[in-house]
């Protein structure tokens, strides 16, 4: 069998981007929404934050059940 090509700190720094770029896509999304209402600067701001904590939340609900699933499998 063929192992992994990558280290343990490159594996780290791939989930690291993963995570940051899933937070990051919550958050941009919901900045976009906010765009069709003519927002000010400050509420694109304020909605960039909640979605940065919803994008976290998310993050860690997804991990939290795939955890659980691949314990399952064992």
């Amino acid at each position: 069998m063929v192992g992994s090509s990558l280290t343990d700190d490159e594996k780290q720094t791939a989930n690291t981007r993963l995570k940051v770029g899933f937070v990051l896509l919550v958050a941009g999304s919901m900045v976009l929404m906010t765009l069709q209402a003519d927002p000010t600067l400050v509420e694109l701001g304020v909605v960039f934050a909640i979605g940065v904590v919803v994008g976290t939340v998310l993050l860690w609900y997804v991990l939290r059940n795939l955890t659980e699933y691949r314990d399952s499998l064992r």
